[in-house]
């Protein structure tokens, strides 16, 4: 019988339907000579499978199983964890898989916990000599002084749930009368807000994942040149950016950030697919510069993302690497 894989999407962010766009184009890529697959959705409200009747069947919680069209009980042998936000990228569900002794795609909780309070990532990567942007982290409840902050960070800077991704609640801050409503608008998302010097340069993303049988593949790198102010919701999913993958950076730099993503990941010791992004900036003497921006361990996976991007850049198919990933775990 073929192993039954549920790839988990949803979730209780904004970004609750992005990652449903993203596990779409992950069971369109799964080989389904391999696995039958099944979409499971996460939210306050419950959680379901979508059968390929086009019903839904509530998942049991206690057992991670549900009911397909015929009544026959289910209980996936794998979960691919595609959510954007909590509690699939904070390390919610990844404890709750671990309870359960079912083998999913990320890294486990603790470095997912981490990777998604980017303070906590920038202060632990600082550590190990990776370069991030000044920043101040601002809690709720918190006395907030815009003055200290702008003297701290300097403007413009970025202001952005601390958690989560950085599609939702995120600020180019230009003028320090805009600093405490920015800060306000990212509470709303999350109740730690990070204030961040602005970096200029070339951003760029990195995606990078490590097996048994193949050890590390860095992808190509792709250039983010978006349209609007800076990379937000508009630039990532409604067509307001130019991406170029490869990325145009000198064959050094390209092998630095390279190396640099193989670092950062087993640093971590993380585990499946994650994405680096950074801005390459220049220092006085021209030099190229690379400052981390932030960790993704549950990248987007539409078929116009990042990731899908890379693999097409260097010759391969995503079904190939889907199928690596799914087995370094499922097989072991």
């Amino acid at each position: 019988m073929k192993k039954v894989i549920a790839i988990v999407a949803g979730g209780d962010s904004s970004e609750h339907d992005v990652s449903l766009r993203s596990a779409a184009g992950i069971d369109s890529w799964i080989d389904k000579d391999l696995y039958d697959v099944y979409i499971v959705e996460v939210s306050r409200q419950g959680w379901v499978a979508h059968l390929p009747n086009g019903q839904k069947s509530p998942v049991y919680r206690h057992n991670f199983s549900f009911k397909d069209g015929w009544g026959r009980d289910i209980q996936p042998d794998y979960a691919y964890i595609t959510i954007h936000g909590t509690p699939g990228e904070d390390g919610t569900l990844q404890g709750y898989f671990d309870l359960l002794g079912i083998p999913y795609s990320t890294s486990g909780v603790l470095v997912e916990s981490m990777t998604f309070n980017k303070f906590v990532l920038n202060q632990f990567l600082k550590g190990f000599g990776v370069k991030v942007a000044e920043e101040v982290l601002v809690r709720q409840g918190q006395a907030v002084d815009a003055q200290q902050i702008v003297e701290r960070v300097g403007l413009p800077c970025f202001i952005k749930p601390n958690g989560g991704g950085s599609s939702f609640g995120v600020t180019h801050c230009k003028t320090l009368d805009g600093v405490i409503p920015a800060i306000e608008k990212a509470m709303a998302e999350w109740p730690e807000v990070l204030i961040e010097s602005e970096l200029k340069g070339v951003e760029i993303s990195n995606g990078v994942y490590k097996t048994k049988a193949t050890g590390m593949h860095v992808l190509p790198i792709t250039e983010v040149v978006p349209k609007t102010d800076f990379f937000d919701y508009d630039a990532k999913y409604n067509g307001m950016v130019e991406e170029i993958t490869p990325a145009r950076l000198s064959e050094d730099t390209t092998k630095r950030v390279q190396a640099l993503s193989a670092a950062i990941y087993d640093i971590l010791g993380a585990s499946g697919l994650i994405r680096i992004d950074y801005i390459v900036s220049k220092n006085e003497a021209g030099q190229d510069i690379i400052n981390m921006l932030e960790v993704n361990t549950t990248p987007g996976m539409t078929p116009t993302s990042f990731i899908p991007q890379q693999v097409r850049a260097e010759g391969n198919e995503m079904k190939d690497m889907l199928n690596a990933i799914i087995a370094d775990k499922l097989c072991n």
